[in-house]
């Protein structure tokens, strides 16, 4: 083993097992103590189970079915069992709202939010109007996050346009031969735009302002709108540019398409960096897709899981058995899933604190305790930061046909990589 991975590895054991001790505080483990009893406090929400984002919403819904499992198991909330109502949103932002409203007029005792920013941004008034708090896993557009009872279970701090390029660029910029040109290719939706641009009229700082402070040379600046599916005019605009590094700050499937797209023209460039995508198809994408970069807040990898302990490895393990018995077309507990578990250990953490159902008391409860975490440690909640904690997130590389954290160094099981010619 080399001195690099072997520093690696200490400083993912250290990591690992200040979250691990977390964990226990957490209660993840499957030991039983009294069962409760009592009527089920309800626990509301929309997800996508069709529609657009139903693949990866199934991994939510996944990873939130398990921890409602082994929430009632290790003696449910207060004292009285759990049961999470969910209602269809089919992916549709203009549905939100109404669907949110219906839970609150059933009764349902707790909200969860669902899944994507769009949506979240839907569901989060409808919260704030009837004085419920909202924990929520995946919006990261921090400053459009207002309300102080909303809580999020995924952070790139409080200022992602800064946070995420900033940290793509310190990773790249290690390697023996770092980029010295760069081209983005963005998504026109609110959380991937804000990141290539920031917030409209406002001049604040953003990937591509960053990239031309660090001195990098901006080839190309292609924005495009949400639902494209035909790349090859974009192909063509990146292999006349010849980027160093792509910056695709897409959805989904996009940076795929856009990787089939160029790879139709004969061009395959150096280096290219996913901000939101769909892992799976990525993953199956084989060569094409080998050395992607993308954006982790944990990855299953050997050096991390090995230091963790065994309620990690079988909350991991059990998962993918779930996902692969749902035929979903990734079945690895990575950030989605780490999103949704987080999520849940917010609002138990709040509830437990709290000691009641009482909405306020809770929100009051998690901004002066914060929450105990299994994948984050100990999360912080500042209202003047919109709730958004410190970062743990890394950045992560297709390396050998699986998905590797790779920076910060004290977080990655491997060095990043870079061109292989």
């Amino acid at each position: 083993m080399n001195v690099r991975r072997a520093k690696t590895r200490a400083g993912v054991g250290l990591l690992a097992a200040a979250l691990a001790g977390a964990a226990s505080i957490a209660g993840v483990s499957a030991q039983s103590p009294a069962a409760p009893s009592g009527d089920p406090i309800v626990v509301g929400s929309s997800l996508s189970q069709t529609g657009a984002f139903a693949a990866t919403a199934g991994l939510h819904q996944i990873a939130g079915e398990m921890f409602v499992e082994r929430l009632n198991a290790n003696g449910g909330l207060l004292g009285r069992p759990v049961e999470w109502r969910i209602l269809d949103d089919a992916s549709d932002q203009a549905q939100v709202a109404g669907l949110y409203e219906q839970l609150i007029s059933e009764g349902v005792d707790l909200l969860m939010g669902p899944y994507a920013t769009p949506l979240i941004l839907s569901a989060m008034p409808v919260a704030e109007r009837n004085g419920y708090v909202l924990p929520q896993h995946t919006s990261v557009l921090a400053p459009a996050m207002t309300y102080p009872c909303q809580f999020p279970a995924w952070s790139i701090g409080p200022t992602p346009n800064e946070f995420v390029p900033n940290q793509l660029f310190d990773a790249v910029a290690t390697l023996p031969d770092p980029p010295a040109s760069v081209a983005f290719v963005t998504n026109q939706s609110g959380s991937t735009d804000f990141i290539s641009h920031g917030q409209p009229d406002v001049e604040d700082p953003s990937a591509v302002s960053i990239a031309q402070e660090r001195g990098l040379e901006v080839v190309a600046d292609i924005p495009y709108p949400p639902g494209t599916t035909e790349w090859g005019s974009i192909a063509q605009q990146l292999r006349a540019a010849e980027p160093d590094l792509i910056v695709s700050n897409g959805l989904g499937v996009e940076t795929l398409g856009l990787l089939q797209a160029m790879e139709q023209l004969g061009y395959q460039p150096p280096l290219v960096f996913s901000l939101f995508p769909a892992p799976g198809p990525l993953l199956g994408a084989g060569a094409l897709a080998d050395g992607v970069l993308s954006v982790s807040m944990f990855e299953p990898n050997a050096p991390i899981l090995e230091s963790m302990g065994a309620d990690v490895q079988g909350i991991v393990d059990e998962f993918s058995s779930r996902a692969a018995a749902a035929q979903l077309p990734y079945t690895t507990f990575e950030t989605q899933a780490t999103a949704s578990w987080t999520a849940w250990e917010i609002l138990k953490a709040g509830v437990e604190a709290a000691g009641s159902l009482d909405q306020q008391a809770i929100c009051d409860a998690l901004h002066a305790s914060g929450a105990d975490t299994t994948f984050n440690g100990h999360l912080t909640f500042d209202p003047a930061a919109n709730n958004y904690w410190p970062t743990t997130q890394g950045i992560k590389q297709i390396q050998d046909g699986d998905w590797v954290m790779v920076w910060p160094e004290e977080r990655a099981a491997a060095p990043i990589q870079g061109p292989a010619s």
